[in-house]
């Protein structure tokens, strides 16, 4: 990833670094391809499969039930490995989720396996 492209720290509801978005591709914190952002700010992992949303704050959010699943996309070609910059990481106001939300880093980061994973999430 060249310094030019714009970097933006996704945060988790608590606060923390969760990972960074160089759109369309988004990194965990050891700069490894974790998922990717489609232009309408839906998220997905890299085998892709749908993980939720992209909020303002900006955190990876997903309502807790869903009524039916996102069809499967074709991911991007897979990037190189990103190199985490140096940047003010302080968290913006976050809102309060809403009732039936949860923020997918804190609370189900597996949906999001990097491409070294183990055990890779395949939407079954």
């Amino acid at each position: 990833m060249t310094s030019s492209q714009h970097v933006i720290p996704i945060f988790t509801s608590s606060g923390t670094l969760g990972a960074y978005l160089v759109y369309p591709y988004i990194y965990n914190q050891e700069g490894e391809w974790i998922g990717w952002m489609a232009r309408n700010r839906q998220v997905y992992s890299i085998q892709g499969n749908y993980v939720g949303w992209l909020s303002d704050d900006p955190r990876i959010l997903r309502k807790k039930s869903t009524s039916h699943m996102k069809p499967r996309l074709t991911p991007p070609p897979a990037p190189g490995k990103f190199t985490i910059p140096e940047i003010d990481l302080r968290p913006p106001q976050l809102a309060d989720l809403r009732s039936g939300t949860f923020d997918v880093l804190e609370n189900a980061p597996d949906l999001l396996p990097s491409s070294g994973s183990p055990r890779q999430n395949n939407g079954n």
